[in-house]
């Protein structure tokens, strides 16, 4: 009878089960794919240590690393390396791979201290750094390798993207240089694919392109809302996006959700009764105020309706900030508003809530934005009602 063989065909065609299996290599005793419910297969080894006197060797598994990011013969290569050692009684590990140690890293550290970020690492993790790294030894990677990478992610995603390839690539490093003798991490000063100052935006819409957008928006169901009520709070995207109905009370306050380990938030804001109208004439389908939407997509949609020069979302933040300094908001207040954290000492003693400062400043903004939509900005702005 032939000997039945496994490629790498083979290994991506193996279905997921409602448990977790182990499926072996025809071609290699000890060596085996594990399958997980979601779908990952990831190539392990098991073999025994040495006997001790009368005993059988202690049963090993060792991990050598993600079927997507390596080939199965150079994972056989791998295991031959590894059962040997096993058996020989040796270190089982041998040089660790690069996406073991990212794993790793990201369990202890990135989720072990509770950082905001952790879905966007592990998104940059599995897009960009393990698919080029993943299946090679940690310690074999160089500062070429990563200026290599760097290159690739600018020109596919840009130098923003690319910078934050590095910053995490960073953290992983330096991390893993404080749990290992003689290590030195292959990043340098000098490594930035752009400064912050070339980075930072200051796109603000004018008055004729805040009076395109509104009118565009108020055409535009669920998203269109959402864009006027960005102009109308000065909040981030991710925080009026997730805007639930027991946010908002009976007279109008929300009290915006404070994360962990947020720097700043607005805390409870009085809200404006043009923005207090568009929040109840959403349809109550659901937990959200404004449902479960790509704002990608939806603006995509939204800009080949309403073609201007290139502008984000975010820049409706920086556009109601400018707008509350033009209707005579203190820029304590409007930092309020943003919810910008009091820096140095003062942020320490200062511990005043601002709630009525916020609710003015808010429909003084809102005030603004009508005399802009009647065309009358240059008047005295007018309060409105709520």
């Amino acid at each position: 009878m032939a000997r039945k063989t496994l490629t790498d065909k083979g290994v991506a065609a193996l279905n997921p089960r409602t448990k977790q299996y182990a499926h072996p290599d025809p071609m290699m005793p000890g060596h085996y794919i594990r399958v997980s419910p979601g779908g990952s297969k990831q190539f392990v080894v098991v073999a025994r240590g040495p006997k001790r006197g009368n005993q059988a060797g202690k049963q090993v598994w060792a991990t050598i690393g993600n079927a997507a990011h390596i080939k199965i013969e150079d994972a056989r290569e791998k295991a031959r390396e590894i059962i040997t050692r096993i058996k020989g009684g040796e270190d089982r590990a041998g040089p660790q791979s690069f996406e073991s140690v990212a794993n790793e890293w990201f369990s202890r550290y990135v989720q072990g201290k509770g950082l905001r970020s952790a879905p966007e690492i592990r998104r940059y993790l599995d897009k960009h750094i393990l698919p080029a790294f993943g299946g090679r030894e940690f310690t074999s990677i160089r500062r070429g390798d990563v200026a290599a990478l760097l290159d690739r992610v600018e020109d596919n995603a840009g130098p923003v993207s690319a910078d934050k390839t590095l910053a995490y690539l960073s953290g992983l490093f330096n991390w893993y240089a404080t749990r290992n003798d003689n290590y030195s991490t292959p990043i340098v000063k000098g490594m930035r694919c752009s400064t912050p100052k070339e980075r930072a935006r200051k796109r603000i819409l004018d008055d004729d392109e805040i009076r395109a957008v509104w009118t565009a928006a108020e055409a535009n169901g669920p998203f269109g809302a959402l864009v006027r009520a960005l102009l109308l709070t000065g909040q981030r995207l991710d925080k009026v996006a997730t805007m639930r109905w027991h946010d908002v009370s009976l007279d109008g306050v929300w009290t915006i959700p404070s994360e962990a380990r947020e720097k700043g938030n607005a805390g409870e804001l009085q809200l404006p009764g043009t923005a207090l109208e568009i929040i109840q004439q959403q349809p109550r389908s659901g937990s959200r105020v404004f449902n479960s939407m790509s704002a990608s997509r939806a603006k995509a949609a939204f800009d080949a309706k309403l073609p201007l020069p290139e502008w984000r979302l975010h820049d409706l933040r920086r556009t109601a900030r400018t707008l509350m300094a033009r209707a005579g908001v203190s820029d304590r207040v409007a930092e309020q508003v943003l919810g910008h954290a009091i820096q140095g000492v003062e942020g320490v003693y200062n511990q005043h809530g601002y709630r009525d400062e916020k609710g003015q400043a808010l429909k003084m903004l809102a005030g603004l934005i009508e005399n802009i939509l009647r065309g009358d900005s240059d008047k005295k702005v007018r309060r409105l009602r709520g």
